[in-house]
């Protein structure tokens, strides 16, 4: 076994937490819409045991439910390695725990009368995740990991597995239009139309408008530009905030740049269709994405408490402005089309990202400035 390459030392690593948030992902995509929750006529507790063949299928389905779970083996088997775990350990892991939890989602679609359980489907995604974990064992065994190891290491801090699982999410929270480009965190007026609704018709019913009118006027030129700088900045803080000084400070500057740049333009063109895949690119986006990255250089001279320092003020302050944005009657009609087609599972679960992304940023700054060594 000399051709193998050495265990790593333990650490926490990122791939833990995108393989549970990948998880979570696979059960909300597997149990959506979570209700009415039904016990089958003629279905017995034995009949929960196995799993159907089903009487039609079609390609989507084949390689949603295929390529669905390649991500989560490859994270398993990366993370157990990660962890320190030996080859034979990590393959277990990967090949094992998908398998089991696509059986668990499976059998509690027989629960849910919009769900159709499959034993196609679970045979699909038990062949996803052994062609995660075949992807991850040939990364693994010339020395990829290893490799990224050292990368990351010379890039970023120890202790940076939070930070850089939440970059990662970042992208899929964008692509879930948001009211303003880059403006992600609108979750207060949907808090306050929920609360609005539970105190509905008692004494402690709400007062006042719970969150903004789809005719309200929308921002002014100015305070869009200045939103959109602030969704810029926040992944790029977050990921000053873990890095190490240098040059590669720009780089990840330019690179979120880029990636929001990239992930709002495929959003736009999933809702509104290709050609108008960079109409999002008007006279308020351009200076917002040129302070924003004006911002995020200046701010690669500072240390990372003091990143983090300002990026709870970046955060705070775009959550501010994002919740007085009001939305968008033509992308409502638009979202329509996404909830009766085979999408909205994910494209729900891209919208929870998006509202709570810059919360669990605050989460991660906070606890980051908490520590004396930082």
């Amino acid at each position: 076994m000399g051709w193998l390459p050495s265990r790593l030392p333990p650490r926490r690593s990122s791939a833990t937490l995108l393989a549970w948030a990948y998880a979570v992902l696979v059960v909300y995509a597997s149990l959506y819409p979570f209700g009415p929750w039904t016990w089958p006529p003629g279905l017995s507790a034995r009949d929960l045991v196995g799993l159907p063949w089903p009487k039609y299928w079609g390609g989507f389905d084949v390689q949603a439910n295929l390529l669905g779970y390649l991500p989560l083996g490859l994270l398993l088997f990366a993370a157990a390695v990660r962890s320190g775990r030996g080859l034979v350990a990590a393959l277990l892991i990967g090949l094992a725990l998908p398998p089991a939890l696509s059986f668990l989602m499976e059998s509690l679609q027989y629960f849910l009368p919009r769900r159709v359980p499959s034993l196609v489907d679970w045979l699909l995604n038990a062949g996803g995740a052994a062609a995660g974990v075949l992807l991850g064992l040939v990364l693994y065994l010339p020395g990829g990991l290893t490799r990224w190891q050292a990368r990351r290491e010379h890039w970023f801090v120890p202790h940076s597995a939070g930070a850089l699982a939440l970059l990662a999410l970042w992208p899929m929270g964008l692509l879930f239009p948001a009211p303003v480009p880059l403006g992600l965190g609108q979750v207060l007026p949907r808090l306050q139309e929920l609360a609005a609704s539970a105190l509905e018709d008692t004494p402690w019913a709400l007062q006042w408008e719970p969150g903004p009118l789809p005719d309200a006027p929308p921002l002014p030129p100015g305070l869009e530009g200045i939103t959109i700088a602030l969704g810029l900045l926040a992944p790029c803080v977050l990921a000053l905030s873990v890095a190490r000084p240098g040059w590669q400070r720009l780089a990840l500057v330019f690179g979120a740049a880029a990636l929001g740049v990239l992930s709002t333009a495929l959003s736009t063109a999933l809702n509104f269709g290709p050609q108008h895949a960079w109409a999002w690119l008007t006279v308020s986006s351009w200076p917002g994405l040129a302070l924003g990255l004006g911002l995020a250089c200046i701010l690669c001279a500072f240390s990372r408490r003091a990143c983090a320092a300002w990026g709870l003020v970046a955060v705070c302050a775009l959550i501010a402005l994002v919740s007085e944005a009001p939305s968008d009657p033509y992308l409502a009609q638009s979202l329509q089309g996404w909830e009766q087609g085979r999408f909205i599972s994910f494209y729900g679960l891209a919208q929870w990202i998006g509202w709570l992304w810059p919360f669990a940023v605050l989460a991660w700054l906070l606890a980051l400035l908490a520590h004396r060594d930082t």
